[in-house]
């Protein structure tokens, strides 16, 4: 079975470097993986993916060792073990406002008896292979990792019986998600302050967490918090960028 590169870094409390992908591009988990990613934040929250497509990225992450950490449409019980069975590493769940919905992933995603995910075997995580049940299930309980989307306020409230909750590795602020909820309902406190509970809560529990940072210098403050999951880059903005930058060259060829 393959190890996860998300665990092994958390526990020896090193950064664990995350890129987005949103869209079926299988170059890019090769060139991810090259350039020393560790996890692929794999979005299909936010973008459609067929199954199939799904299947294939998490086939390109084994074959590329880098970690897919897959942000699931659903939590349908046997669809996020699926998902497993197909070779994510582990799941980014959005919005996880309760310890009880913390509790239900638990149990979908790990093996008793921490959990009480179903048993296959066979699939992608498991090389395709009959192994020893025992041996399978706690070393995919050992190589499969919860984090819980920290986006609402209720979130918030509830965030040190979440990340006190066995079985979940870390969290994950959602800024974009929290930030609205702060300013569209007058929450009277600020993201920065949101921040920095989740980070004194994870610091107390032992707990990681992270968030997507936009350049360098906010990087590095949140390394400085206490974050170890941190999301920079990803297909969407790097393409977009890239376009305006190439376009904005060729006007200046005919200037």
């Amino acid at each position: 079975m393959r190890r996860s590169k998300t665990i092994e870094k958390l526990k020896n409390n090193e950064l664990v470097k995350i890129c987005a992908l949103g869209h079926f591009l299988p170059f890019y988990v090769a060139h991810a993986a090259e350039a020393g990613f560790d996890a692929i934040w794999l979005d299909s929250e936010h973008r459609a993916w067929d199954p199939r497509e799904l299947q294939a990225i998490m086939a390109y992450c084994h074959q590329y060792d880098i970690d897919c950490m897959l942000r699931p449409a659903s939590i349908d019980k046997v669809s996020l073990y699926r998902h497993l069975e197909d070779g994510a590493a582990g799941m980014l769940v959005p919005h996880v406002n309760d310890v009880e919905r913390a509790i239900y992933l638990r149990d979908c995603l790990k093996f008793p008896p921490l959990g009480d995910r179903g048993i296959d075997g066979v699939g992608q995580d498991n090389g395709f292979q009959f192994s020893d049940s025992i041996e399978y299930t706690s070393r995919a309980n050992e190589n499969t990792f919860l984090i819980c989307q920290i986006e609402t306020a209720e979130a918030l409230e509830n965030a040190e019986q979440i990340i006190a909750t066995e079985g979940v590795d870390g969290v994950f602020v959602g800024p974009g998600d929290l930030q609205l909820r702060i300013t569209k309902n007058n929450l009277g406190f600020t993201l920065e302050e949101a921040i920095e509970k989740v980070a004194v809560l994870c610091k107390q529990y032992g707990k990681a967490w992270g968030l997507p940072v936009s350049d360098v210098e906010i990087g590095k403050k949140r390394y400085q918090q206490g974050a170890r999951l941190i999301a920079y880059a990803g297909e969407f903005v790097t393409l977009v960028n890239m376009l305006n930058e190439n376009s904005t060259g060729l006007d200046q060829m005919t200037s």
